[in-house]
């Protein structure tokens, strides 16, 4: 049996949403500002399929991830088909001179990992890293808004 664990955090970016997306709706850049996540592969040939490495404190994960929905400048909604199990949605909302990124992501943990680590624990640590991750991810549109 597993345990899912599941976190939201959201940032406020100051650029539009068309902007936003189109930065976020790149995958293969998130390791830009993802801090566990090494790198991720979109198949030329299958687009809705993305494979992702996640390495942190000796640790590495990988697994493939499937596009359920999306609507452009809303949302773009996934799940794992192999590998390490997660699913999760990231929302965004068009504050019209800026935009509000919202991220959810849900992960399966083996029950006798979950008790190990203690949830608790193990879910501050992902949440502090997803914030940072956010924040992180501000910069880099503003960073890019600038130069473009």
């Amino acid at each position: 049996m597993s345990d899912w664990l599941e976190h939201s955090v959201q940032v406020e970016v100051e650029a539009p949403i068309d902007v936003v997306w189109s930065l976020w709706s790149d995958l293969e850049q998130m390791p830009r500002w993802m801090k566990w996540i090494d790198s991720v592969k979109v198949p030329e040939d299958n687009p809705e399929i993305s494979v992702w490495k996640l390495k942190t404190g000796g640790l590495e994960f990988t697994w493939k991830s499937r596009i359920l929905k999306v609507v452009p400048h809303q949302i773009i909604q996934w799940e794992s088909v192999d590998g390490l199990p997660n699913r999760g949605a990231i929302r965004f909302y068009d504050r019209h001179n800026s935009s509000i990124v919202k991220l959810t992501v849900g992960y399966a943990i083996p029950g006798i990992l979950g008790k190990i680590m203690d949830n608790l624990f193990l879910g501050r640590v992902v949440e502090s890293t997803l914030l940072a991750d956010m924040e992180r991810f501000k910069e880099y549109v503003l960073k890019a808004k600038a130069h473009s």
